[in-house]
């Protein structure tokens, strides 16, 4: 249609959006499916922090607020840096917006030129590289194969780094593979970067709180200070306190550019929720004995998962040092054959198999930069992630 944007043939729409609607789509018609494709936590937002969203809207804040967040949330983002990552920040160089995946795009339609590229590891997020695209910059991809962990080496970032490189982005715990950078892996990363100037860090912090085995979180400004004035420190409340749908994500960087991504913002969505801003500001300053209680679940899930999905034969799954995902490989299971007569010679063709023919829903690898795999999220009871494996083992089972 040619009405429509040239730029909107640049993107594709979020797969992982797209499974979810496809399984509860597939729910309301009476079909038994169990849905893992959500990175979303199933607990329940805590007591304390639903209370002061109940507090705010008693107390009338529902109203408009300044575009990127009330002076009391910037307050507790900058208290929360100081406290777990050794940085301070002014609440000047913080912004806060609807979600964690805005926080993200207005920094990639303050920044970006045609021509400018953003490196980005992969696997990654699937929103990544289509962000990057509709600020009409260039993705680079930089394959984190597995027999590195999931993981990009010093050598591997430099290689990829040209004049026109503009932005590194990183996340570690990653989504999807829950592959984590310890501080030496990340130091030798961020050694490369203080080579090239030009280079800023977009670093995705949002799985902070989900790490497990001794495993300790680290962001880039943190490990190197020299990277402090050339990177945005991105975070939100999201996982770690279940609150996807209060849709509270934030930030920390320079002054200049947190102002150039208030002027975005305050021309397309303003401000965020002022009642989910008040319960953020609930969730970073309150109790956080809570987490440590979630985090033990994840880790006995993830065990679960991964000792399931290896005992199958076939497939390959590492053991994750974060989040609340799995990417397990099929390389065994290429070239082999449904009872329906299916061929699988790709993990989409995998994940649309074991949809529809065992009512498990998947992520395919290809929609994360990296094949042949696909993504689970454990953020679901142990009933029924034991389920899932069971459906997921049988009809593996049966591919000749």
């Amino acid at each position: 249609m040619t009405f429509l944007s040239q730029t909107l043939a640049r993107v594709k729409p979020s797969p992982t959006v797209a499974v979810t609607q496809l399984a509860a789509e597939l729910k309301a018609q009476g079909r038994d499916v169990i849905g893992l494709g959500a990175g979303e936590p199933d607990f329940d937002t805590p007591a304390h922090i639903r209370a002061a969203g109940i507090a705010a809207i008693e107390a009338g804040k529902t109203r408009y607020t300044a575009p990127d967040g009330i002076a009391e949330l910037k307050q507790a983002i900058c208290a929360k840096f100081a406290r777990e990552n050794g940085l301070n920040y002014v609440p000047a160089q913080i912004s806060v917006s609807t979600g964690g995946k805005q926080v993200l795009y207005n920094a990639f339609m303050a920044t970006l030129n045609a021509g400018d590229e953003v490196i980005i590891p992969a696997p990654y997020w699937v929103s990544y590289p289509d962000m990057v695209k509709l600020g009409q910059g260039t993705p680079v991809i930089v394959e984190g194969k597995p027999e590195l962990g999931y993981r990009i080496t010093p050598e591997m970032l430099e290689a990829a780094i040209t004049p026109r490189t503009k932005w590194f982005l990183f996340n570690s715990p990653s989504n999807p593979t829950g592959a984590g950078y310890s501080r030496a892996e990340l130091k030798a990363l961020t050694d490369v970067l203080m080579r090239h100037p030009h280079v800023w860090v977009m670093s995705d912090d949002m799985y902070e709180h989900l790490a497990y085995d001794g495993f300790e979180f680290c962001t880039p400004a943190q490990v190197e200070p020299g990277l402090y004035d050339r990177t945005l420190t991105c975070n939100g409340v999201s996982k770690a306190y279940a609150m996807t749908g209060w849709r509270i994500g934030y930030a920390g960087g320079p002054e200049p550019l947190i102002a150039a991504m208030r002027k975005i913002q305050s021309q397309s969505t303003t401000n965020p929720c002022s009642i989910s801003q008040w319960a953020a500001v609930e969730a970073l300053n309150g109790p956080q004995a809570f987490l440590a209680e979630w985090r033990a679940v994840f880790q006995r899930r993830r065990d679960l998962v991964v000792a399931a999905l290896n005992a199958v034969p076939g497939l390959t799954c590492p053991v994750p040092e974060g989040a609340f995902y799995v990417y397990p490989s099929i390389a065994g299971l290429l070239g082999k054959t449904t009872p329906e007569g299916r061929r699988i010679d790709s993990d989409e063709e995998f994940a649309t198999a074991l949809l529809e023919e065992a009512g498990v829903a998947v992520v395919f690898g290809a929609a994360f930069g990296l094949s042949p795999n696909f993504r689970i999220s454990y953020a679901t009871s142990d009933t029924v992630l034991e389920e899932a494996c069971g459906r997921i083992a049988a009809f593996c089972a049966t591919l000749r």
